[in-house]
């Protein structure tokens, strides 16, 4: 399409002489298109210059603009290198003309306007590179390399950084350039050698690009955002870059890099640089201390540009100042660095797509977005203008009424209009990022704070949370509001007690007061769970990244179930390409989802049964998506599993799908080898020790203890022969055993066993086999002989924890199961859980409907019980220890007015529940 048709502004002429002569000088041109040469030649005196030396091209250009643009780039990359030098500037000049007006007149929007001025600096760049790393081949100076590595200059790459790196070069902007080799391509002793000539062509291509000759220049090139370039070559070893980043990087760097983009030489090289990076850029926690540094960023550059102080619109630098072009990109890039590390679909480049980005992700509001992304191409357009007046590259608006008419004539505009909306949008910009960077200070919460005990609070300073002077400054501007929430709960300096933990676990204090600050929805929420759960409150204080999960969008979500959840794990385990941080990401991430079942049942989101439902699903989704990560690890070393492969069956609670918050699981492996004698890989094993050594490995997996923690502690006693047995069992020894050895508690073990993961074929076997042998090995005499000698052994080995152990003792938790387990066996019944296990019970005339109700409802307090103590920590439930919050917690959750009450609940709900046992396994069913 020509430029004439999609012109939709126009400029007007400040000296109309100027356009009056430059109109002269395109006699031919149709109306519009003179109009906007008058207009723009009549304010800026370098468009007028560009057009008088460029006056055929442009004439033709104007049939069709990208076409001519495309034009100049073709023409380019046919330029023998010696002549290099000139045509680029020919070049640029064509590039500069087009591009301006193009602007001026409406025809290309912003993002095409900044796009071909970053496509014409990377192809700058490339032809540059090539033509001054060929010269050093040429001449032999780059050992080894030939004429066919110059098209990958030998292994040196340029990184764009800034708006280059995103696409967003303004008018007459300068390139940020990072330029690195792959050392890896050379021998050692040649190393020196090739850093000297890859440090030679990089000053030659510099000053190729940014010498003023009679021709003019390319860009001006800034090679200073390299690591530490006071004291280090123009051109670096990638292995040294790296080294800086990993140990000395600073957060304005990591928040460079996320706009860094290979633009020539070595692109292969340079991409896996930036993926060596990712670690540095994008950290695995929600960053909220980069907030910090990021303000403090902008206050440095305001104080040394001088640019503090009140709105003044003559001289205001419309990049720098208030309310200005790099406010909206910190604000940008700040968030896309608290929560990128997370979510890699906010890792983009360019500043409109990172707020659009973010508001669909709910990290920034969509009103506050669309206002930033107008606010932007505003501030853009209006640096483009003044840029374009003279080539200069400035930001500043005019100090004098008269340059300032010439800006608004530039822009179609009348000067008081114009100043108008400057001065609405600067502040806009301005008293939003304000509010985000800098935070109100929370007045002093005074009288309603006097009560709470002073010496508690006196000794906070001494702990590692606040060692720092940055986490004191960010405590200190929290510290009143916390105070006073605490001050308003039930038991206030119970609640401040329980806070106290908490900040004494802490490592380190910014992150966490950070993050504090930047949502203070967290501190309720903080002041909730230290008032009701102070075990809870303790693992926060080692695992504070949990918090990361609450403000990440979905907490408080329906359950999404286990099939979700597997494919959720499954998906953040894949981006990680080694097999620890593969298991470190499953680690953080389980946190992050046990901790949410914790915090929906404290807050009444959810009851015990509920509770303990989402806890299996949450172990089985790990299990799930474990397993195979750990097979094909172990497989890349000793071959894929021989035979069908495993299973892993998930025993007694796990199997039954009802966990509490401090459950490990019980686990038993399943192989078939299926004839096959061995495993084919670098290190074979034969197939019982293949699936030994794997077993071993998953168990290592899910339990070791790493820097993320462990993801649960395992028990596979269940396996046939207990502990003297093999920890993984051929299926057909499993089938053998079950049927012809195994003692009757391991058959009403079998009642709860469920295939977690593994060979879905072999899955459907066990299955049909488990259903099949419990139909055939619940012989009453037999089941209910041993089901009393087991209650008996059980009762003597393991001594109730008080009278608020509701797990061991007559008529609670275990008995209950057991007899649930019992009635299933001899009934034959397959579904897994006690309610199942009760109703065969039923069904068989062992129990009645009577029995049965006293059994659940014993059963379902006890586990309302359990569930809240396990809660708030790994011991039996102690009221002189759980506070008046937890106190609040376990009456809610049964229902019942007070403690005392509660006792007497429990009490005569488990003595019915037990002398039903009792008189159980003294009778024989009817039905069977």
């Amino acid at each position: 399409m020509d430029f004439e048709s999609r012109i939709t502004r126009l400029p007007q002429a400040f000296e109309p002489e100027q356009g009056a002569e430059m109109r002269t000088l395109f006699p031919g041109l149709p109306g519009p298109l003179a109009d906007l040469i008058d207009g723009a030649t009549g304010c800026s005196p370098y468009l007028k210059s560009l057009a008088e030396q460029e006056r055929d091209w442009l004439t033709d250009a104007f049939a069709a603009p990208e076409a001519a643009i495309e034009g100049v780039f073709k023409a380019l990359a046919e330029v023998a290198p010696d002549a290099l030098a000139v045509a680029l500037r020919q070049a640029k000049r064509r590039v500069a003309l087009l591009t301006g007006l193009a602007d001026l007149a409406g025809v290309w929007p912003l993002e095409q306007v900044t796009g071909t001025l970053t496509d014409f600096a990377d192809l700058s760049v490339q032809l540059a590179i090539r033509a001054c790393v060929g010269a050093e081949i040429r001449r032999g100076k780059l050992p080894g390399m030939a004429d066919e590595d110059v098209a990958t200059a030998g292994g040196m790459v340029a990184l764009a950084m800034g708006k280059m790196g995103a696409g967003e070069l303004n008018y007459s902007s300068d390139i940020d350039l990072i330029c690195l080799f792959d050392e890896t391509r050379y021998a050692p002793d040649d190393y020196h050698e090739a850093r000297a000539s890859f440090v030679r062509a990089t000053r030659r291509m510099a000053a190729m690009l940014s010498d003023r000759t009679a021709d003019g220049y390319v860009f001006r090139t800034d090679l200073r955002l390299r690591p530490d370039p006071s004291v280090t070559p123009v051109c670096m070893a990638m292995a040294g870059a790296e080294a800086y980043y990993e140990s000395l990087g600073r957060t304005w760097e990591r928040a460079a890099y996320i706009k860094a983009r290979p633009c020539a030489g070595d692109i292969t090289a340079g991409e896996r640089f930036l993926e060596v990076l990712t670690p540095f850029v994008w950290r695995k926690h929600l960053d909220f201390a980069a907030i910090e540094d990021a303000h403090n960023m902008r206050l440095r550059i305001r104080e040394h540009k001088g640019l503090g102080g009140a709105l003044e619109l003559p001289g205001h630098n419309m990049k720098l100042g208030r309310g200005g072009i790099r406010e909206i990109e910190f604000f940008t890039q700040t968030r896309q660095i608290i929560a990128g590390g997370r979510d890699p679909d906010l890792r983009v480049r360019g500043t409109v797509e990172g707020l659009a980005r973010l508001a669909e992700k709910g990290w920034v509001q969509d009103e506050a977005a669309d206002l930033l992304i107008r606010h932007y191409r505003f501030h853009r357009e209006v640096e483009h203008r003044l840029q374009m007046l003279r080539d200069a590259q400035t930001h500043s608006l005019p100090t004098s009424d008269d340059e300032f008419q010439r800006l608004a004539a530039f822009m179609g505009r009348g000067p008081e209009d114009l100043k108008t909306e400057l001065r609405d949008r600067l502040n806009e910009v301005h008293d939003l990022i304000e509010g985000f960077f800098k935070p109100d200070e929370a007045a002093d919460s005074g009288d309603e704070t006097r009560n709470l005990d002073n010496e508690v609070i006196n000794r906070w300073p001494s702990y590692p949370a606040l060692r720092s002077a940055r986490a004191v400054e960010i405590f200190r501007r929290l510290r009143p509001d916390i105070l006073s929430r605490l001050a308003r709960t039930a038991h206030p300096n119970e609640s401040l007690l329980a806070f106290d933990g908490f900040l004494a676990g802490l490592p380190a204090g910014v992150q966490v007061f950070s993050l504090f600050e930047a949502n203070p929805q967290l501190i309720d929420l903080l002041v909730d769970i230290v008032g009701t759960a102070p075990a809870l409150a303790g693992h926060l204080s080692r695992n504070a990244g949990v918090f990361d999960a609450v403000i990440a969008g979905d907490f408080f979500a329906p359950w999404p179930g286990q099939a979700a959840l597997v494919t959720e794990l499954g998906a953040r385990m894949d981006r990680e390409d080694d097999y620890e941080r593969k298991l470190d990401a499953a680690r953080r991430w389980r946190k992050e989802w046990h901790f949410r079942i914790g915090v929906h049942h404290l807050r009444g989101l959810i009851d015990a049964d509920y509770a303990g439902v989402q806890y299996a699903d949450l172990a089985g989704a790990v299990i799930n998506a474990v397993w195979p990560v750990v097979v094909a690890h172990f497989a890349k070393k000793h071959g894929p599993p021989p035979g069908r492969g495993a299973v892993v069956l998930g025993m007694g609670s796990l199997g039954a799908a009802r966990l509490n918050a401090g459950s490990d699981l019980d686990l038993i492996v399943i192989y078939d080898a299926d004839g096959v004698e061995g495993s084919d890989g670098r290190r074979p094993l034969a197939s019982r020790l293949y699936y030994s050594r794997l077993t071993q490995a998953m168990i290592t997996a899910i339990t070791a203890p790493m820097a993320e923690g462990r993801l649960y502690e395992v028990d596979m006693r269940l396996r046939p022969s207990g502990n003297q047995g093999p920890v993984a069992t051929g299926w057909a020894s499993f089938q053998d055993y079950q049927s012809n050895d195994a003692w009757t508690w391991e058959h009403l073990a079998l009642t709860r066993a469920r295939v977690i993961a593994g060979n879905e074929d072999l899955a459907k076997d066990v299955e049909a086999f488990r259903v099949d042998l419990l139909g055939k090995k619940g012989q009453p005499d037999s089941v209910l002989k041993e089901v009393g000698e087991m209650r008996v052994r059980i009762a003597s080995a393991k001594t109730p924890d008080g009278p608020w152990d509701t797990k061991l003792g007559p008529g609670r938790l275990q008995e209950i199961e057991l007899i649930a387990q019992a009635g299933a066996l001899m009934a034959g019944e397959v579904s897994h859980g006690v309610a199942a296990g009760l109703a065969a019970g039923v069904a068989i005339g062992w129990l009645d409907d009577a029995d049965r109700a006293a059994l659940m409802r014993a059963y379902g307090l006890c586990w309302q019980v359990l569930q809240v103590a396990r809660l708030m920590g790994d011991q039996a439930l102690d009221p002189m220890r759980i506070g008046e919050g937890g106190t609040a917690f376990v009456l809610r959750e049964t229902g019942h007015e007070n403690l005392p009450e509660l006792q007497a609940s429990l009490d005569a709900a488990t003595a019915q529940a037990g002398r039903i046992i009792d008189a159980a396994l003294n009778r024989k069913p009817k039905g069977v």
